[in-house]
């Protein structure tokens, strides 16, 4: 059974395990102490922003709003200068983690997306959306950050996995986290079709929580 920490952090070699030792050295210390906390189960950290860019075409905004039968999951608006928060919450059912960003808008109620990311699968990460869909992630170390990469997309029916056939899916997706320095990060989002080029590209910048901010453990 883990042991409480005070800040209520856990070490986690997760995503370093992905990574391999050597892309893992490449990554800078502040991106190697963000992906290496493992929190306690029930607990959360979040990191607030604005949106700073946000560009789609055509075809991209009818594919966001169609993927709103699937929980939404890609920018529905181009709004700039709006608040966003990503919020990961340690989920001990899965041994994974729960993301939920809030984006909010100009008009009417935030955007709110869930997706939980299990460390399983064929490429030992998988991020599950809504009405059993999900994107199997590969992932690359840089010298200033980590870039995840859509492998497949896959539909999950109980116990059955379903690959989808790569003309079916929307694209090639990556979401990169960037280090700013002074304790800030870029968090961007890619969609590129193979023949149609990008079709959807989100950037928001946000910064480490306080510590006098944090949760206390209870």
């Amino acid at each position: 059974m883990p042991v409480d920490r005070p800040d209520g952090h856990l070490p986690d070699m997760r995503f370093r395990a992905l990574l391999g030792a050597q892309g893992w050295d490449q990554l800078p210390a502040t991106v190697r102490t963000r992906f290496s906390k493992r929190l306690l189960p029930g607990r959360s950290v979040s990191y607030a922003g604005q949106v700073t860019t946000c560009t789609m075409r055509p075809l991209g905004w009818v594919l966001a709003q169609a993927c709103r039968l699937i929980g939404a999951p890609l920018p529905l608006g181009r709004d700039l200068g709006v608040a966003a928060i990503v919020t990961v919450t340690e989920d001990g059912a899965s041994g994974g983690q729960i993301w939920t960003r809030v984006y909010a808008q100009a008009r009417g109620f935030p955007q709110v997306i869930h997706s939980a990311k299990r460390f399983a699968g064929p490429t030992g990460l998988e991020e599950y959306l809504g009405a059993g869909f999900g994107i199997a992630l590969k992932l690359e170390a840089g010298p200033r950050g980590i870039r995840f990469l859509s492998d497949h997309y896959f539909l999950a029916l109980g116990k059955l996995r379903l690959r989808l056939p790569a003309w079916i899916g929307p694209g090639a997706l990556s979401i990169d986290h960037e280090d700013q320095g002074e304790g800030c990060f870029a968090f961007t989002l890619a969609l590129r079709h193979p023949l149609l080029g990008e079709l959807i590209r989100q950037v928001g910048h946000f910064h480490d929580q306080p510590a006098a901010q944090k949760e206390p453990l209870a």
